[in-house]
């Protein structure tokens, strides 16, 4: 009786995707080495936040998001040391690659994504110089600086009214000064990679054994 002859086994899925920089990431498996900081910042400023659901002529971005983020740990910390200003800046970093899921969704989606986002934070905070893990202190300060930033999005570009936005976000005070308005893509792709030059150099010589 003739052999039966076996199909090739089928190639497996694509796992990785290819940058601008020429990088080829693997999204399951994160290496430092494949990630670029320009890389991030064209994809941030080109990733839409509340689903692109905002107020005026462009999409408020994740970029201009994660600089809000870092702007509200200077003001809620003075003097807060630069690696933890570069991580608040960097807290959204992923999502160059996954996009920004609205919070709902996450929870939709579950511990999958979590874990991918987790692998990919990871992996930029070792190609930047920042702990893998960072200190509970720090952690909590970016977090804070995260809801208020979100709090002042909401309310002033994507229709909740300040007592939505105090129920889901909380209320910060203080912050009545910032006014938001999204920026082009190029301007948030700029502005991103400005302040992280600045921060990047002093964070790298601080970044073992700072406080949190």
């Amino acid at each position: 009786m003739a052999a039966r002859s076996r199909r090739p086994a089928a190639p497996p899925p694509r796992a990785w995707q290819r940058m601008l920089s020429g990088r080829r990431l693997d999204l399951l498996d994160p290496s430092p080495l494949d990630i670029e900081i320009e890389d991030i910042a064209h994809g941030l400023a080109r990733v839409a936040r509340w689903n692109g659901q905002t107020l005026g002529s462009w999409a408020f971005s994740v970029a201009q998001h994660s600089l809000l983020v870092e702007q509200l740990t200077g003001r809620f910390r003075p003097g807060i040391p630069a690696p933890w200003r570069l991580a608040a800046l960097l807290h959204d970093a992923p999502e160059y690659v996954i996009g920004d899921l609205i919070t709902p969704f996450k929870a939709a989606v579950g511990l999958d994504y979590k874990a991918l986002e987790a692998r990919l934070q990871t992996a930029i905070h070792i190609r930047f110089g920042l702990p893998a893990d960072m200190p509970k202190t720090a952690a909590a300060l970016i977090k804070r600086a995260d809801r208020a930033a979100a709090y002042l999005e909401a309310t002033q570009l994507a229709g909740f009214s300040p007592l939505e936005g105090h129920r889901f976000f909380g209320r910060p005070r203080g912050l009545d000064d910032l006014h938001l308005k999204a920026w082009a893509p190029t301007e948030a792709k700029v502005r991103f990679l400005t302040r992280f030059a600045r921060l990047a150099p002093v964070a790298s010589l601080g970044a073992k054994g700072t406080e949190g």
